[in-house]
């Protein structure tokens, strides 16, 4: 989920900073952009650094009674 998030915020930002040549009143949106594409670059390099956050649990063992009758 992690990796998706840094695409996805990358692909934004690059859309705002190479693609978007506005000002939306005192804030430049090509600015946005390229912060966003620093934080999504920066958050794609952390998920590879740090691994899946997922905690690998052990199934539970599953008791099975000892006095089984066979026919």
């Amino acid at each position: 989920m992690t990796l998706g998030r840094g695409i996805f915020l990358m692909t934004i930002g690059l859309i705002l900073a190479l693609a978007v040549r506005d000002r939306a009143g005192l804030i430049d949106l090509s600015m946005i952009g390229w912060i966003l594409t620093g934080v999504g670059l920066l958050i794609f390099s952390l998920s590879f650094i740090v691994g899946p956050a997922r905690a690998v649990r052990e199934p539970e063992p599953v008791d099975e009674p000892d006095d089984i009758d066979e026919l």
